[in-house]
């Protein structure tokens, strides 16, 4: 017999008060300075605004990829809000399997259950939660 896929519904929602308020930062700084920038720039605007929406954070968190107990390479999370959630930042029209999958990788590896993608596209702010089930 096989299970039914789980469906999450409204109430389901993880942490949805803090992915409003880090969503909320993303569009303030797309408004601010607009679209065609490096991502490096981004991730500082983007940075200056959960600081000002009081929200914990660290950036650039290492999480190394390992072999066997061996480590062989290393990993960099933009963001962890709050220890909780993963924000990845990416710049251009649409995501990549390539990136969710990387943010598939973070989730794994940090155990955590959410991640954030966040695109600053040429139209607006593009956005896309990925939950971990395992």
């Amino acid at each position: 017999i096989f299970d039914k896929p789980k469906v999450l519904r409204r109430r389901d929602l993880i942490y949805p008060e803090l992915s409003y308020k880090i969503i909320g930062c993303a569009f303030d700084v797309y408004n601010s300075i607009g679209s065609g920038h490096h991502e490096k720039y981004y991730q500082r605007a983007l940075a200056e605004s959960l600081s000002k929406q009081n929200l914990k954070f660290r950036e650039q968190i290492n999480f190394p990829l390992k072999y066997k107990e061996k480590i062989i390479g290393r990993n960099f999370l933009d963001f962890l809000i709050e220890d909780k959630i993963i924000i990845e930042i990416k710049k251009g029209e649409r995501f990549s399997k390539t990136h969710i999958d990387q943010v598939m990788e973070y989730l794994k590896l940090s155990d955590l259950q959410l991640a954030i993608l966040i695109n600053f596209s040429n139209q607006g702010v593009i956005f896309k939660r990925i939950v971990n089930f395992s």
